[in-house]
């Protein structure tokens, strides 16, 4: 997946990175659902193929979105964490949750917690982001 710039436009720039099909998806199940590993990603319902889902893991490392480490409980193992980039896409997915809960047919319980977090402003995506930041962002000890 190329992400090199056809224009400067900041809008084309960002779809040129996340505007496919799974990008966001990925994006969104870090966020939401917590998973961090490969095979939890890979069994999302939307049913991404093993080997879409690595060249978008590779996009979105190389582009800083996201980072890769090893699993200290399993060798074979990579943890894949948001980086602050990554969470800045927190109000991204609120809007487009919102918006799909609004005006698509979803699941009762998934546009809840759309309609709860657009509901929350801006003081419910900070809690969100400083929850994200716990959790991803890993703290380099000295």
């Amino acid at each position: 997946m190329s992400t090199t710039g056809k224009s400067g436009c900041p809008i084309n720039l960002t779809l040129e990175l996340l505007g496919d099909r799974w990008t966001l998806l990925i994006i969104r199940d870090l966020v939401f659902a917590g998973k961090k590993h490969f095979r939890e990603l890979l069994q999302s319902d939307e049913g991404i193929s093993s080997r879409t889902l690595a060249e978008r893991l590779q996009t979105l490392q190389d582009e800083g979105i996201i980072t890769r480490s090893s699993d200290p409980s399993h060798k074979l193992k990579a943890i894949y964490r948001l980086t602050e980039a990554g969470i800045d896409l927190l109000p991204v997915l609120a809007t487009l949750g919102a918006w799909g809960a609004r005006h698509r047919k979803a699941d009762a319980d998934l546009a809840d917690v759309a309609n709860e977090l657009a509901a929350g402003g801006e003081p419910a995506l900070e809690a969100m982001k400083a929850r994200l930041h716990t959790e991803h962002i890993v703290q380099v000890q000295d």
